[in-house]
């Protein structure tokens, strides 16, 4: 697959991450809503890097997603994120203001499913490619 289609899978990718994400946080609450909206923040981030480096291995790219997801948490405890999102809707999305060390845990979901779906996108992408070159000799 070339890099701009994979880039137009990545955005299109990013872009059902997203609606995914709304979607979750409008129709639920509580925990699940939480969560899911943690690990859907990893994934996000996941398509992102594959959008940037569309060359990147699958656990390069969760593993960047999840070191990314972990220190913005982890940069929670300074309380500037905080500070920042009073200030900013963006900030808020993009930060988050409170640390939860159970987000830390979610991030790893969020890389773990990113890894997996990324990992079978490049192997169906081979085989086809295998096939389609076998097929015209």
């Amino acid at each position: 697959m070339t890099g701009t289609r994979v880039r137009a899978v990545a955005a299109a990718a990013a872009l059902v991450t997203v609606a995914a994400g709304l979607g979750v946080r409008s129709t639920a609450d509580g925990d699940f809503a939480k969560y899911a909206g943690s690990a859907s923040y990893t994934v996000l981030i996941h398509t992102l890097v594959v959008l940037l480096v569309p060359r990147v291995r699958p656990l390069t790219a969760a593993g960047a997603a999840l070191v990314f997801s972990w220190a913005v948490e982890l940069a929670q405890l300074t309380g500037i994120p905080a500070d920042l999102s009073r200030q900013s809707t963006v900030a808020r999305l993009v930060l988050g203001s409170t640390f939860n060390a159970p987000d830390l845990f979610w991030y790893v979901v969020g890389a773990a499913v990113a890894w997996a779906v990324h990992t079978a996108a490049v192997h169906t992408t081979v085989v086809h490619t295998a096939v389609r070159s076998r097929s015209r000799t």
